[in-house]
């Protein structure tokens, strides 16, 4: 059974250390040989700018270069996925790479930036990490304001080249603000706020919000998004699966590991080789057809572009 994972920092790790250039650090979630391996159809490889990073513009660049250069270019069986076509013509031994942004900050002040990162192959962007930025308040800045005037701009240019508007990292005033303007949101990399009440997760409200308009909800892998008070475990995802399916149904839930963006992993998916745990769990309590629709076929089915 195929994976499309929506989420993860590899490119960000491979940024911060190049040391790890050649696959063989033990220590990644995800290398390309583990997306072999273990079942991968489509994985999200998103550019993340540290919050310290002082020429923000110039770190997204970087990652865009390591995107295609040590990524599409070398390995010829992973294809860039820049329309929907492209993933419906994978092969059987091919996996898709979709390229995103987990944050607007690289852009500055400057539009035309996203329509740079557009022709570099993003699909999917967060308008802000977890705190504010030009555009919009992240789930972190405790004001909770919502998106500027910039940011309302952003989103229709996002809406004009198709893309995905991610809303994991939004503050709660920023979410509704997107979901009024945004033609294509999703949630990447978020959990079921009533079950974890963190404030990177959604509510029930929102979550509605989210499938209402066609987008996916991307379960994720954040210990700290996926149990409060314990040791989080594969329990606790099927918790929260369970939770947003009752909510959203079972054609707007998907999966967005945060593999590489996470120290802290759950119990039982301590990286991309534990996938097969996951699929296997699944089949336990859901039919085929759910599994495949929960694990791939959602997120394809809801590409807009």
């Amino acid at each position: 059974m195929r994976i499309f994972d929506a989420h993860c920092d590899l490119l960000y790790q491979l940024w911060k250390d190049p040391e790890k250039s050649e696959w063989n650090d033990l220590n990644l979630h995800v290398t390309i040989e583990k997306l072999f391996r273990f079942g991968a159809k489509i994985q999200c490889f998103a550019i993340f700018v540290p919050v310290e990073a002082v020429n923000k513009k110039e770190c997204a660049l970087a990652q865009a270069a390591i995107f295609h250069e040590r990524i599409i270019e070398r390995y010829e069986k992973i294809r860039l996925i820049k329309t929907k076509q492209d993933a419906a013509r994978l092969k059987e031994d091919e996996i898709g790479a979709i390229l995103t942004l987990e944050g607007l900050e690289p852009i500055g002040h400057d539009l035309q930036m996203l329509s740079i990162f557009y022709h570099l192959g993003v699909r999917a962007a967060g308008l802000t990490w977890n705190f504010a930025n030009l555009l919009a308040d992240g789930a972190l800045e405790t004001r909770n304001a919502g998106l500027t005037f910039f940011g309302r701009h952003a989103v229709s240019k996002l809406n004009a080249y198709k893309m995905w508007t991610d809303v994991s990292h939004l503050s709660e005033r920023s979410f509704w603000d997107v979901i009024e303007l945004a033609d294509y949101p999703v949630a990447s990399h978020s959990n079921s706020y009533a079950l974890c009440p963190h404030p990177r997760n959604l509510k029930e409200d929102q979550l509605k919000a989210v499938a209402n308009k066609k987008g996916i909800i991307g379960i994720t892998f954040v210990p700290q998004f996926t149990a409060s008070h314990a040791q989080a475990g594969m329990k606790h995802i099927l918790n929260h699966l369970d939770y947003i399916l009752g909510i959203v149904g079972e054609d707007a839930v998907g999966f967005g590991s945060d593999f590489d963006g996470i120290d802290e992993t759950v119990e039982g998916l301590e990286g991309y080789e534990q996938y097969p745990y996951l699929v296997n769990t699944l089949l336990r309590h859901y039919t085929e057809r759910q599994a495949e629709k929960f694990l791939c076929l959602n997120f394809i089915n809801a590409i807009p572009f």
